[in-house]
């Protein structure tokens, strides 16, 4: 929980894309005064920041805590639509998986029907796990009949994480 900007520890914290952790204001600044026109890199990692997310409550209704809400909205709206690679993407999947079960169970949680979504992708993956019908069946090709079960189940996560990064873009757009 130590912003590596400010090596103090972390104030209103904010999650990058990549899973690394700041200050709210370390990172805006870091924003404002960097490259203002275009998404920034993170410190650490050097991986392209697409996304910001709040780890800090909504309950302080300060000034400060509302402008840096804002400040985080403005930076998801101009850069949470980017196109991105595959690996960008795969990179992403820790942090978005854990920021979107984390919110799918709140109560606040997000909408229904990107529940619906997620619920009905995991039965498919279920049922193509346990049915006797396979791409590579297992019986025949030993391990590399298990691969096609765990790349089903890689898609389904990219596809969760993919669907989470919408619902955010979304939300932003209201």
């Amino acid at each position: 929980m130590h912003c590596p900007i400010c090596l103090h520890q972390a104030s209103c914290p904010v999650e990058t894309n990549c899973g690394h952790l700041f200050c709210g204001t370390c990172i805006i600044a870091y924003w404002r005064y960097g490259s203002w026109l275009g998404a920034i890199s993170c410190p650490i990692c050097r991986q392209t920041v697409t996304l910001l997310l709040p780890v800090f409550s909504d309950h302080d209704q300060s000034q400060d805590v509302v402008s840096l809400h804002q400040d985080i909205n403005d930076y998801n709206r101009r850069f949470s639509g980017q196109p991105r690679s595959i690996m960008e993407r795969i990179m992403d999947l820790p942090t978005l998986l854990r920021h979107a079960f984390r919110e799918m169970f709140s109560v606040g949680g997000l909408f229904w029907m990107f529940r619906i979504r997620i619920i009905l992708c995991l039965m498919g993956a279920f049922f193509y796990l346990i049915s006797p019908l396979d791409f590579v069946p297992e019986a025949l090709f030993g391990i590399l009949g298990f691969l096609d079960d765990f790349f089903v189940i890689f898609l389904l996560l990219i596809y969760i994480s993919i669907m989470y990064r919408e619902v955010i873009t979304q939300r932003l757009n209201r």
